[in-house]
């Protein structure tokens, strides 16, 4: 017969032990911390491979620019140098013109594109995804001048479309009033989001289809009244008589052949302002004020600028007897 089992001293059987840990958990722990292991191992690799400026599998508008700064800078110009640099076709009212991206203010700024890409990106997801070759995307960066568009989008308003605005000519020497007429003409600002669209579809793919621009009706905004002003109180005077500039020892009379090429005459909130040419003016001048050095406020002394001259021969324009059409540039700005 078998013994008994011991009692406690309460006369009780003494409880049976606890059941054995299941070896599957064990297991499972096991694998979770191996899969861990490796996400840290992956991690860790990806961080050492993105040590760069710019991360790996960076790429901007499907061009990898991934490494050096200075290397990303020159994949972009290469990649997209010359579409932004290409012209837009734009149509107005039928007739198809070209605008230059760089005149009417739109660029593609590789560098700050770069700086905004550059940096480590410590997201695990992207950092490990980069092993297996996920790509990280970043913007092209495409500021717009706007007041450059507006101004580049008015000139081509002035030459596309039916309407046109008063002003005065100078070509015969002389100063001619031009009334202007009721039409069509482009929309500035109706333009200026379709442009601007058409440029960045440019730089992306490198091509864009020619752009219809919105036309609208326009009166002029030069009046007879204004027309009449601006004869008598500048384009009169102005043609009255040559100009001379003198800078130093040196001097250039301005008169009846060489200030058309120079002078005209564009409208702004519905006046008549003079409008000087400065790549004009200096092909006029040419070397005659070479040697010449200006001190300027900060103590510098520089060439004669175009800008020099235009502020003598303004003031000479408007000069009534002989002595007044003689203005010196002065060369000590101190």
């Amino acid at each position: 017969m078998p013994a008994p089992a011991p009692a406690g001293k309460s006369g009780k059987a003494a409880p049976a032990g606890k059941p054995a840990k299941k070896k599957g958990r064990s297991k499972l722990v096991l694998l979770g911390g191996a899969v861990l292991g490796l996400a840290a191992v992956a991690y860790g690799a990806g961080l050492l491979m993105n040590h760069s400026d710019i991360p790996k599998g960076t790429k901007v508008l499907g061009v990898d620019i991934s490494g050096s700064r200075d290397d990303a800078v020159d994949k972009l110009q290469t990649a997209f140098g010359k579409r932004s640099a290409t012209p837009l076709q734009v149509t107005v009212g039928g007739k198809t013109v070209e605008l230059k991206p760089e005149k009417a203010g739109l660029t593609l700024d590789s560098q700050t594109t770069v700086r905004n890409a550059t940096g480590s990106d410590y997201n695990p997801v992207t950092v490990i995804g980069s092993l297996f070759g996920v790509e990280r995307t970043a913007a092209a960066v495409m500021p717009v001048d706007e007041e450059k568009l507006k101004d580049s989008l008015q000139e081509l308003a002035g030459t596309a479309g039916t309407a046109t605005e008063g002003t005065i000519t100078f070509d015969t020497g002389k100063p001619v009033a031009v009334p202007g007429k009721a039409g069509t003409s482009l929309d500035v600002d109706g333009s200026m989001d379709k442009v601007t669209k058409a440029f960045r579809e440019l730089v992306a793919n490198g091509k864009a289809a020619p752009v219809e621009l919105p036309t609208a009706t326009k009166e002029p905004t030069i009046t007879q009244a204004e027309l009449n002003r601006a004869m008598k109180e500048f384009a009169e005077p102005a043609m009255s008589a040559p100009v001379t500039v003198k800078a130093g020892t040196k001097s250039l009379a301005f008169g009846a052949k060489s200030l058309p090429k120079i002078l005209s005459m564009a409208p702004v909130q519905g006046k008549l302002v003079e409008k000087y040419d400065l790549e004009a003016l200096k092909a006029t001048y040419g070397n005659a004020f070479d040697g010449v050095l200006i001190t300027r406020g900060t103590g510098a002394k520089t060439p004669v600028t175009p800008q020099d001259v235009v502020g003598a021969l303004g003031k000479g324009l408007l000069g009534k007897t002989p002595a007044e059409r003689v203005v010196t540039i002065d060369t000590n700005a101190n």
